[in-house]
């Protein structure tokens, strides 16, 4: 298989992988841990309402995830970052904290002094990689 043929392979593997997150009825939790594998939000798209999609990234620098609020086509500056009234950023409540998720290792551990929200509660952590479910270890609750 020569180099364009792989890259094809690729490309489609990836597209695949996409369509597939896309169909899975995912909480939003369980969306932010495999967030890389939605779609790329795109401009000139038709979007539904409640897709799932992926534009930039969060304040920890990780893929940030948006559902779709309405059915629209989307437009070069209607990006998802900046239209509250067709996306709605996964990952943080009404307030802006983080949801917590569940680390997959040091590189994306939580920091002492860390704050996220969990089973609607506020949490901050007491350690440096902290990689435990707040309420199991190395987590307090925010007074």
């Amino acid at each position: 298989m020569n180099k364009a043929q792989k890259l094809f392979l690729a490309q489609q593997t990836a597209r695949a992988v996409q369509l597939f997150a896309g169909k899975l009825n995912l909480s939003e939790t369980e969306a932010m841990e495999i967030a890389d594998l939605y779609e790329p939000w795109m401009p000139e798209k038709k979007y539904p309402p409640d897709k799932i999609l992926k534009y930039g990234v969060n304040q920890d620098g990780e893929t940030q995830l948006y559902r779709t609020i309405s059915e629209h086509t989307s437009q070069a500056n209607w990006q998802p970052n900046t239209t509250p009234a067709l996306y709605k950023p996964i990952g943080f409540t009404d307030e802006g904290v983080s949801i917590w998720t569940q680390p997959l290792g040091a590189h994306d551990a939580y920091h002492k002094g860390d704050i996220v929200s969990h089973n609607d509660k506020l949490w901050v952590s007491d350690i440096d990689s902290n990689t435990y479910e707040p309420g199991v270890y190395g987590w307090t609750i925010k007074a």
